[in-house]
């Protein structure tokens, strides 16, 4: 899969894991864009690693559920630091 297949994956992983997590994440498209490429990424190390999945192919569903789980956990991560910073303000 092609860096524009990543791209794709992580938009719309990134996407599905805010719809998932409840609440009002101060989270703008391009940095659901860059959490999203980073949790697919982070996803795929962790199948990998633990699954031995295939992280290879587009329209792998292994693949697709990788890529959200590791962008639900980059999202709660940013959402917990960037909630502690703002509650300093």
């Amino acid at each position: 899969m092609g860096i524009f297949g990543w791209l794709i994956l992580g938009l719309i992983a990134g996407a599905i894991a805010k719809l998932i997590i409840p609440g009002k994440q101060p989270v703008f498209w391009i940095n659901t864009l860059i959490l999203g490429v980073v949790g697919a990424l982070l996803g795929g190390f962790i199948g990998r690693a633990i699954f031995d999945a295939d992280v290879d192919q587009f329209f792998s569903l292994s693949t697709w559920l990788l890529a959200i789980g590791g962008s639900l956990i980059v999202l709660l991560i940013y959402g917990a630091i960037v909630g502690r910073r703002g509650s300093n303000v």
